[in-house]
C-alpha cells in the first residue's frame, strides 16, 4: 500500500484527478484506467493523458507563483493577442459555472492593469 500512495503522490495533482475518475467509472483494474481517460480528455485516453499533463503544469505554476498571479499573466497575454476587455468577460459570461465564480472572476478581470 505504501509503494502504491508514494507512486500516485510522486504524480500530485493529476494523480488525484485519475484516482478520483476511476473510482467514478465502477471498473477495476486495466478498464478502470482506461475509462477514466477516455472520460477525461477530449478525444478519448489521447485526450485524457493531454488533460493530466496540463493539469500537472497548471498545478506546478500555481504552487510557484500563486494563482493571482497566474490570472493576471494569463489575461494580460489574452490582450497581447487580441482580445479586449469586453470580449474576455463575455467567454466568462458563456461558461458553465457558478454565479459567485463568475463574479469574482469578472472582478479580477475588471481589476487587472
Amino acid at each position: 500500500m505504501d509503494k502504491v500512495i508514494s507512486k500516485v503522490a510522486a504524480l500530485g495533482v493529476p494523480g488525484l484527478i485519475l484516482i478520483i475518475a476511476m473510482g467514478a467509472t465502477g471498473l477495476s483494474g486495466a478498464a478502470a484506467i482506461t475509462a477514466a481517460l477516455a472520460a477525461l480528455g477530449p478525444a478519448g485516453m489521447l485526450g485524457g493523458i493531454a488533460f493530466l499533463g496540463v493539469i500537472g503544469l497548471l498545478s506546478q505554476g500555481i504552487t510557484e507563483f500563486g494563482i493571482d498571479s497566474i490570472f493576471s499573466a494569463v489575461v494580460k497575454e489574452l490582450y497581447k493577442m487580441g482580445e479586449t476587455k469586453d470580449s474576455i468577460l463575455k467567454k466568462v459570461k458563456g461558461y458553465p459555472i457558478s454565479k459567485s465564480l463568475r463574479l469574482k472572476l469578472k472582478d479580477k478581470i475588471e481589476n487587472v492593469q
